[in-house]
């Protein structure tokens, strides 16, 4: 299936997919700047689907779809670039926000519409590095997920496993892919409701957010990690994250601070905090380095 979307905005294709990937070796993703070609699977209500995105010289998306879900994900390729997203009444209240957004028009929140394919990463990415977040990503994808669907030649690419395949992953499978015990129950209770959680995405907002944390283990930085990317939320914070309340400070202050001192910062954004920190992880901006960095831990020592 095949459809061309023309967006009404300055479209950066890779960029507006960037928050979707999980490092550059997610099975799940791929992009192909060769032929300029974005890649994505993902699950759907009527099964696994393969969106390949091309932009054109006049700014047209090329979009084709294989597997059952490839009506599902063409008809939210709008929402997935940005075209559901409102910025109405945000106003810059530091230099540096409004440096990136009047050089980065095309920054938009975009909104995957799926809550399993974004919950899953987010929960193995609690209270651990990015290289064990993704590492444990990749591998259970490439043991318990599908080979997505796809015309011959394309580069190999892997479903996210479903609920059901996650339900029946064996303990030491999951220690075997560095998971610890307080993240396997979380998933295992995320993949219990994930029928019904789907439902956080229609009602979006704070209403959506509460809906995931009904969840034991999904608190409030997992929830606002879902929110960002599948309903575009644009005042969804991630408190409790290790490296931003310290990037928003040096950023915006020129100092660091903890979740509070961010959340005092950011007030003159409500409702589009999560934008305006959007603004500033666009900027290039870097904070100073004063130490090593956190040392991972392998759990499959453990």
């Amino acid at each position: 299936m095949t459809r061309r979307w023309l967006p009404d905005y300055p479209l950066d294709l890779a960029g507006m997919l960037a928050p979707l990937r999980r490092g550059r070796g997610d099975p799940t993703m791929r992009m192909d700047a060769e032929r300029g070609v974005c890649w994505r699977a993902s699950t759907t209500d009527a099964g696994p689907g393969t969106l390949a995105l091309r932009r054109g010289a006049d700014g047209t998306v090329a979009a084709s779809a294989w597997g059952p879900g490839a009506e599902l994900v063409l008809d939210g390729l709008p929402a997935l670039l940005g075209a559901a997203d409102d910025d109405t009444g945000f106003v810059a209240h530091h230099p540096l926000v409004e440096e990136t957004r009047r050089r980065m028009p095309g920054l938009r929140l975009g909104a995957s519409g799926r809550v399993w394919d974004v919950l899953f990463p987010a929960v193995l990415e609690q209270k651990v590095t990015g290289v064990e977040a993704r590492r444990s990503w990749r591998e259970l994808c490439w043991r318990y997920g599908t080979r997505a669907p796809g015309p011959e030649g394309m580069a190999k690419l892997w479903v996210p496993p479903t609920p059901a395949a996650v339900r029946a992953i064996p303990d030491w499978e999951w220690h075997r892919a560095g998971v610890d015990s307080a993240r396997r129950r979380a998933l295992l209770a995320a993949a219990t409701v994930a029928h019904r959680l789907e439902r956080a995405a229609e009602l979006g907002g704070t209403a959506g957010r509460e809906l995931l944390r009904r969840v034991p283990g999904i608190g409030v930085w997992t929830a606002a990690e879902v929110a960002q990317r599948v309903w575009g939320d644009p005042d969804a914070v991630s408190v409790g994250d290790f490296h931003i309340p310290s990037v928003v400070g040096w950023a915006l202050v020129g100092r660091p601070l903890d979740d509070a001192g961010m959340l005092a910062v950011l007030a003159p954004y409500v409702p589009q905090r999560q934008r305006a920190v959007r603004y500033v992880e666009a900027s290039g901006f870097r904070r100073p380095r004063f130490g090593p960095r956190f040392s991972a831990k392998d759990y499959r020592a453990i």
